[in-house]
């Protein structure tokens, strides 16, 4: 069984149906970016991204299992993830206003562990609020809380 990310991944979309056509990134933080462009684009990408989502997921457990120091793959097809990745980023920061203004935690909407780490990623250097995953009862999913930062 090959051990390539960008082969891993081609294999399982042919696998699928899909006739792809895939480059490869790296990212600074060392993980790979792998972006498909292949026809019926949508049917790949799924209903909120839960197709692309699973298909990231799956593509890092093969690869971690072939070779636990793998990098961290984030697989986009035709720029999906890079849109909705900016609309997620604008809605934390909407929600950062927010906490800014009133002083109140705000819960976003649950979200996969994608989403909460870009949302993490964005916030991250605010000196004004924090962060925090929370369980959803009855999902799989987490939910994000921004508060105020905390007085030391």
């Amino acid at each position: 069984m090959p051990t390539e990310p960008k082969t891993i991944l081609n294999d399982l979309l042919k696998l699928m149906g899909f006739e792809p056509t895939l480059t490869e990134q790296k990212l600074d933080d060392g993980g790979l970016f792998l972006d498909v462009q292949c026809a019926d684009s949508n049917r790949l990408i799924g209903r909120h991204g839960q197709v692309l989502g699973d298909l990231q997921y799956l593509a890092n457990r093969i690869c971690f299992n072939a070779d636990p120091e793998a990098p961290r793959i984030t697989v986009d097809v035709g720029g999906y993830r890079a849109q909705a990745r900016e609309v997620l980023i604008k809605r934390a920061k909407e929600a950062a206003d927010k906490v800014r203004k009133w002083g109140d935690i705000v819960e976003l909407e649950p979200m996969n562990a994608y989403d909460r780490r870009v949302v993490h990623q964005a916030l991250r250097d605010d000196p004004d609020l924090e962060t925090q995953s929370v369980e959803v009862e009855g999902t799989d999913k987490k939910a994000m809380l921004l508060r105020p930062k905390r007085k030391e």
